[in-house]
């Protein structure tokens, strides 16, 4: 499994202190000029294979989450929080962990990631669920 993380201009800071905590492959940005954030959640949607994962962070992680979730296959989850985090893996097999650089702390940040990275799908029930918006 690759973990691949971009962001925009704005979460170019918080992309960079993450990547000093966990071993994430850099999609970009490399900066804080300003950018455009859905060149950059195309990017890492275009590297996403089936068990890889992926970090996306803009200013609040709602353009990001957007831009991402056009895509098939896609679950792109906006996370403010570790418990957030662990259920979007567990109900909704959320594959790319979205967060607003301006909105949470590097550290809460930090468990996010930690949660959504050690926690698995629970399938079930959620699976039927999933199934109904694959169409």
């Amino acid at each position: 499994m690759s973990i691949f993380i971009a962001s925009d201009h704005a979460g170019f800071e918080l992309k960079e202190y993450l990547k000093t905590q966990f071993n994430l492959l850099d999609l970009g940005t490399h900066s804080s000029e300003s950018c455009d954030y859905p060149v950059f959640a195309k990017k890492l949607v275009a590297r996403l294979k089936d068990d890889d994962k992926g970090i996306l962070i803009c200013g609040t992680g709602i353009g990001m989450s957007i831009a991402a979730n056009r895509f098939k296959n896609i679950r792109a989850a906006l996370c403010f929080n570790e418990e957030m985090a662990k259920l979007a893996r567990q109900h909704n097999d959320a594959n790319i962990l979205v967060l607003g650089a301006r909105i949470i702390s590097p550290e809460t940040a930090k468990t996010c990631v930690e949660k959504f990275l050690s926690t698995d799908f629970e399938g079930g029930r959620h699976q039927r669920r999933l199934e109904l918006i694959d169409i």
